[in-house]
């Protein structure tokens, strides 16, 4: 009976551990434990889609004439309740700059900022607002981390953390036209220039003062009591002294262009003149080479002033190496400096993107070709997306997406597009989408759908309407909207983006 009643125990003999059994109960729970998760996967149904974490961001909504502000989860922050559109200056952060009591006849308004609480922010000052920042395009952006604000009548500048960059004591403060970051200031109608850090370069001294070209390293064209001009560095040094009658916005190789009296010309840094009464206008100075206008047409010289391309093109501009992207008879051509055609002119627009390698010439059946440095064409298609964040070209070829890296060479959108968690696919002349693993996750059902944004969305059409899936593929929005005047289809949840692109927001 003894014998009996030991059967079963954990213990052998003097209380020790019998581990044969202990790891054997400890197998079996295992098993068990695998078996259950495993169960659940398969009551889950089919593949599954990885997990992701997307970015949270905000953006303005409008809805009944009302303005409001979403996060990228659909969830609705700032009920639209405003009558003028709410400014997002950074929109990873949520401060909302939201303006009230606007009598347009007399141009006058109250504004405030507040945040995702909405809880007002930055109460110290009397008016909060943003900074409106222009490119050498005239595309209007904001300035991200930098509001202006005033104080009894005096202007300053916070940056979105509210700490004071520039105290109260400006009459004006405006953002430079053609370099971000960098704002002129106003005194006493003396004016000067700050960078966002609240740096002083250009003292408050100038009765004008504009940018040199789109980049801060250039320098700035600065205009004295006498009405004579001159450029002042960014470190503020003085590049060439306040003793001109113009100054052209160009600048290359250490040379300016000005104008002395009745003659315009090129001097460097060192008071040396180059080119005088040879031109009406300078484009741009590359090394030795000076892109000229005269008499409205464009043309080549080199700073002896011997001709290198005659003054006969519509437009010229230079690309890289010794090439030089010209204009003639409404087509476009690749020209050398000694005149030797590299590319013959038989497009409607020829563009080098500098900052990635490659021409895009542009056909007039509104395809592009894709040429490298040595002018030989890598893709033709239509393009319809050069993303720099994540250094890859979509292009459309016989009506199906493509994807290429800056190097030019054909991916699969899965190499691309390593964030997202679904990814385009088409079948039959229908499209869904797969996994990273190539197991279909959306049926082939639609006749027209987008790759997943930023935010894990992606836009689907059915019947002529587009609706909206989440991240797994889930529907959000059933196709419902004609978003025929739309350029870009995009959705947050069941928020589509405006057909007003230059606003960007989204609407119901």
């Amino acid at each position: 009976m003894s014998r009996n009643r030991t059967r079963g125990r954990r213990y052998n003999g003097d209380k020790k551990l019998n581990m044969k059994k202990v790891f054997a109960v400890l197998i079996a729970i295992l098993v068990i434990f695998m078996f259950i998760l495993g169960m659940k996967e398969i009551l889950k149904g089919g593949s599954k889609t990885n997990e992701k974490l997307f970015p949270l961001a905000y953006y303005a909504i409008y809805e009944q004439e009302k303005w409001g502000v979403i996060d990228t989860k659909g969830n609705v922050v700032i009920e639209p309740s405003y009558e003028e559109m709410i400014v997002i200056p950074d929109s990873t952060k949520p401060v909302f700059i939201c303006m009230e009591e606007v009598n347009y006849e007399e141009g006058t308004y109250q504004s405030k900022a507040i945040n995702e609480k909405k809880q007002t922010l930055y109460t110290n000052y009397d008016k909060i607002e943003p900074i409106y920042y222009q490119d050498e395009n005239h595309t209007l952006s904001y300035e991200t981390n930098i509001l202006k604000v005033q104080k009894d009548g005096k202007y300053g500048l916070i940056n979105l953390e509210g700490k004071e960059l520039i105290s109260c004591i400006q009459d004006k403060i405006e953002p430079i036209e053609g370099v971000k970051s960098v704002f002129v200031t106003e005194i006493e109608k003396k004016k000067g220039l700050v960078d966002s850090m609240g740096k002083v370069i250009i003292e408050n001294k100038y009765q004008e003062i504009t940018s040199l070209t789109n980049q801060y390293e250039n320098g700035f064209i600065v205009k004295n009591e006498q009405g004579k001009y001159g450029v002042i560095n960014y470190d503020t040094s003085m590049a060439i002294e306040e003793k001109y009658d113009a100054i052209q916005k160009v600048y290359g190789n250490k040379m300016y262009v000005v104008k002395e009296g009745n003659i315009w010309k090129i001097v460097n840094t060192e008071g040396e003149s180059f080119i005088e009464n040879r031109f009406e206008e300078v484009i741009e100075m590359n090394g030795e080479n000076i892109v000229i206008k005269v008499n409205g047409k464009y043309g080549l010289i080199n700073t002896k002033a011997e001709e290198k391309l005659p003054a006969i093109y519509d437009d010229l501009t230079y690309a890289f190496s010794d090439y030089y992207i010209a204009k003639k008879d409404n087509r476009y051509g690749i020209l050398t400096s000694s005149k030797e055609e590299a590319l013959a002119f038989e497009y409607t627009y020829i563009n080098y993107l500098s900052n990635i390698g490659f021409l895009q010439a542009e056909t007039e059946t509104l395809e592009s070709k894709l040429l490298d440095r040595n002018l030989t064409v890598k893709v033709t298609g239509m393009i319809t997306e050069i993303n720099q964040d994540k250094n890859y070209i979509r292009v459309r070829e016989n009506g199906e997406y493509q994807y290429y890296n800056f190097k030019l060479e054909k991916k699969e959108n899965t190499e691309i597009l390593k964030t997202n968690t679904i990814f385009l696919s088409k079948k039959d002349g229908k499209y869904g989408y797969v996994n990273e693993k190539g197991i279909v996750v959306v049926d082939y059902q639609y006749e027209d759908a987008t790759e997943q944004n930023k935010y894990g969305y992606v836009a689907v059409k059915k019947d002529g309407k587009w609706g909206c899936l989440d991240a797994k593929g889930k529907v959000v929005v059933e196709p419902t909207y004609s978003l025929e005047n739309s350029l870009v289809v995009d959705f947050i949840s069941k928020w589509h983006l405006a057909s007003d692109l230059n606003a960007n927001y989204y609407t119901r």
